[in-house]
């Protein structure tokens, strides 16, 4: 590394260099006494024996507690997803009618449901549901968790949605309407398509909050991964352990998400660079008959 000055801050010089090397020693020591603390503490409680951890290769621990949470979690999470992505493009593209009431009613709904926490939506919706009969009992927890995660994270992406359509140049827009193309074919053939490659990376981005947030419904007696880990640990006495295979659980949940919404982008991406005009083919204006007018006429 160069010593001498960079645009953004001074090089440190050799007596700063081994005052931060001797920060960086000195807080690590410090993080390892805190890590054996903890693991001594943990220790002392028998909370590391391997008898805390022999009920994760039993199977019954899997098809009681573990299986049921993790199907609910998925279930939850896909389903307010699809609901989410839906509501998102419709308030978002709302928010950018020529007409002000629909813009008003857009962004007021936006506004409202980004502003409340996704648990007292879930809360609320519970209550409204049961009070109402508006769905069986069996299903009150289910569809309480996907209507909180709905209109929360729709909210959000329906502002992801207008800053991507708003962020692409005005002049295609132009174009399109000097061509005679409605707002309508304007947005669903050129803005959209173009919009969603830019919108992707924050939309994966708030499906993995959508994914994380449906352990919120355990407090409403919805039956997922947290909530079926909690009961595995006070059936089994090992919190500790339990608590951390739901930790490594979502870790691989979220990941896997991530992974399969990243390979979807770059297939999209390529997909339209695919598309893209050759560069043989650029400048190359077909011939257009005019009435009234012969290109072939050797007379002009």
């Amino acid at each position: 590394m160069s010593n001498s000055a960079t645009v953004l801050y001074d090089a440190p010089g050799p007596r700063a260099r081994n005052t931060y090397r001797l920060i960086s020693v000195a807080v690590a020591v410090v993080l390892l006494g805190i890590g054996y603390l903890v693991f001594a503490a943990l220790d002392d409680k028998g909370q590391l024996t391997s008898a805390k951890w022999n009920p994760f290769v039993e199977s019954t621990s899997w098809t009681t507690y573990l299986i049921p949470g993790i199907r609910g979690t998925l279930v939850a999470a896909a389903v307010s997803i699809v609901f989410a992505l839906i509501l998102g493009a419709i308030l978002g593209i709302g928010r950018l009618s020529d007409h002000r009431p629909i813009r008003w009613i857009a962004g007021g709904i936006v506004e409202l449901f980004r502003s409340i926490p996704v648990l007292i939506l879930m809360i609320f919706s519970y209550q409204l549901f049961a009070e109402y009969e508006v769905f069986k009992s069996k299903y009150l927890a289910l569809a309480a968790v996907i209507v909180g995660l709905t209109l929360y994270n729709g909210s959000v992406i329906a502002e992801i949605v207008r800053a991507g359509i708003k962020s692409l140049p005005k002049g295609q827009s132009e174009a399109a309407m000097a061509l005679g193309m409605r707002k309508g074919q304007i947005m669903r053939t050129i803005l959209l398509p173009q919009a969603v490659t830019a919108m992707l990376p924050a939309i994966i981005s708030q499906m993995v909050v959508a994914l994380k947030d449906s352990a919120l419904g355990y407090l409403i007696g919805y039956v997922e991964v947290v909530r079926s880990g909690q009961q595995l640990g006070a059936f089994y006495g090992n919190y500790l352990p339990a608590l951390i295979v739901v930790a490594i659980i979502m870790i691989a949940l979220n990941s896997t998400l991530t992974v399969v919404a990243t390979r979807v982008e770059k297939r999209l991406r390529s997909g339209r660079k695919g598309g893209a005009i050759p560069p043989a083919d650029i400048g190359v204006v077909p011939a257009v008959s005019v009435p009234g007018l012969d290109i072939t006429d050797k007379r002009l």
